[in-house]
């Protein structure tokens, strides 16, 4: 019985003791927020200090260095202005024509981009970089930036599918960065911890994590960002109170630090709200709101609305319990939550009648860009076929007078029998040929596609095989003039020189021949595009 009553009164000391050891640091990370503007003031001295070195330094060399300073105290701080000193920097490094120096730019780049979620341009970027062209410290970095970059796609992406092979090629490069550094250097430490956490092995991550810990002259982000991270541990494990206390010392080396792309402020609101503590959670949430949107990071501020309205629901839920307490509360609620579900329907019935609206708009415009793209489409050929018209019927004018100025000689020569020469020597088939060669030219100006595209309604041993020097026959020749709007038998056969009977056969046996069902074959012809 004693031993019984022993433990009881040892787990409530336990318990008192952690939840007053979770109060203490939390109104220690509420004094230091409460310091903020002081430690903003700081860094703001720090960054003017540091421009007007940039404004007066001799030579592209001193620039670069103090752009990189200058980036460097950004890269945390302000999403913008720390992308426009990487673009700065890229400059510079391109005036100075040192690829060295352009890939060390486009590493800072790469990192900017990644963190305000920028996947697909930080891909963009990474690509363009060739480590093999790196020194080894840039190469290091390289690698660092790249495990980064999988590890946090794996996060945003989120699936069974393709995180798992973010999360493997992550760990790939951090064997290599983590070679790239001395034992107990600072990356090589946070990078295996890091990795070891993502592998689901906590116990070999604290050993780094810690082990970074106690690195000499960290930075205050370095101290943000391995106890956040020994903070996750913890929180994995459901070691809230340890994790809490990780996340809240993390908070403060990132306020102390004037570090805005953070994730302690949120992981820490997170789980007090996990944990039921929502007046807390909702203090620290708007922290990292505020956080999130100063340094305009994408994936923070995506994040951070996740959760937030969670929190802000529950605290409002919170707020009502105590209101209902009241008769007078309590029917003024009611109230309005009737007064909200008829507004609602209200909004449901006018959303209803705009979507349906919308949808009609989208059938209308659909059809109006069909009728649009056909109009285009009949423009440009009726344009192309003026031209040619115009071309061919000059062409004929020239031939037509050049013959008439020849007869006019003759008759005035009294060469008689000389005219006859004259006419028996115009070569119709000649002519013909020629009219039909010019007409295929420019419909396959027009319809580069066609012939492919109409052997793609037949069977390989149906389809049609020009000959040398053929651009169209005449079974393609009949379905070209259908293609421009000819599609009357009669006038298709006056243009070829055949029969409407010919022409009607000859359509028969290619519509027998396609695997296009008969009477869909020529409205199939007429989706061919331009």
């Amino acid at each position: 019985m004693k031993w019984i009553l022993f433990s009881i009164l040892f787990l409530r000391y336990a318990a008192a003791t952690a939840q007053s050891g979770k109060e203490n640091i939390l109104r220690q990370l509420d004094e230091t927020i409460r310091l903020s503007h002081d430690f903003d003031n700081q860094k703001y001295a720090l960054l003017q200090s540091l421009k007007q070195q940039l404004a007066a330094a001799p030579g592209a060399v001193n620039q670069y260095e103090i752009c990189i300073r200058l980036y460097n105290e950004y890269k945390s701080f302000n999403y913008d202005t720390a992308f426009s000193y990487a673009l700065q920097l890229k400059k510079i490094a391109a005036g100075m024509n040192d690829p060295q120096r352009s890939a060390y730019a486009d590493i800072k780049l790469g990192f900017i981009l990644l963190s305000s979620g920028m996947f697909r341009e930080t891909a963009t970027v990474l690509d363009s970089i060739s480590a093999a062209s790196l020194s080894d410290s840039m190469r290091a970095e390289y690698y660092v930036l790249i495990r980064r970059y999988y590890y946090d796609l794996a996060d945003y992406v989120n699936d069974w599918y393709y995180s798992p092979k973010y999360l493997r090629l992550a760990g790939l490069y951090t064997d290599s960065a983590a070679a790239c550094y001395l034992e107990n250097h600072f990356e090589r430490l946070s990078c295996l911890g890091y990795k070891y956490f993502k592998e689901n092995r906590p116990d070999s991550a604290l050993h780094y994590l810690r082990r970074t810990m106690a690195l000499p002259n960290l930075s205050w982000h370095q101290q943000a960002m391995i106890k956040a991270n020994v903070g996750s541990i913890y929180m994995s494990r459901r070691q809230y109170d340890s994790a809490i206390v990780m996340f809240a010392q993390s908070a403060m080396a990132d306020t102390r630090g004037s570090i805005k792309e953070t994730t302690a402020a949120f992981n820490l609101a997170s789980l007090l709200f996990q944990t039921g503590d929502i007046k807390n959670a909702s203090r620290y949430i708007e922290r990292a709101v505020q956080d999130a949107t100063f340094y305009g990071a994408r994936q923070r501020k995506v994040q951070v609305s996740a959760i937030l309205p969670m929190i802000e629901g529950e605290r409002y839920n919170a707020i009502e319990n105590e209101k209902n307490r009241l008769v007078v509360y309590s029917a003024i609620a009611t109230f309005l939550v009737l007064a909200l579900i008829l507004l609602a329907f209200i909004i449901f019935k006018q959303i209803s009648r705009l979507k349906a609206a919308k949808e009609i708009i989208t059938v209308a415009h659909r059809r109006q860009q069909e009728i649009n793209d056909k109009l285009l489409e009949s423009n440009r050929i009726k344009e192309e076929y003026i031209g040619y018209c115009f071309h061919i019927a000059s062409a004929y004018i020239e031939k037509i007078e050049k013959l008439k100025h020849q007869v006019e000689t003759k008759l005035a020569d009294h060469k008689h029998g000389d005219i006859r020469y004259i006419v028996n020597n115009i070569n119709i088939k000649q002519e013909r040929e020629e009219l039909f060669h010019n007409f295929d030219r420019i419909f396959l100006r027009i319809f580069p596609n066609f012939v492919s595209e109409f052997n793609s309604f037949f069977r390989e041993d149906d389809q049609i095989r020009l000959k040398e020097n053929e651009l169209l026959n005449t079974d393609l020749r009949i379905y070209a003039l259908i293609r421009i709007g000819i599609s009357e038998n009669e006038k298709i056969a006056r243009i070829l020189e055949y029969s409407v009977n010919t022409i009607y056969a000859y359509k028969t046996r290619i519509r027998n021949k396609s695997i296009v069902p008969n009477d869909e074959f020529e409205d199939r012809i007429m989706e061919i595009k331009i």
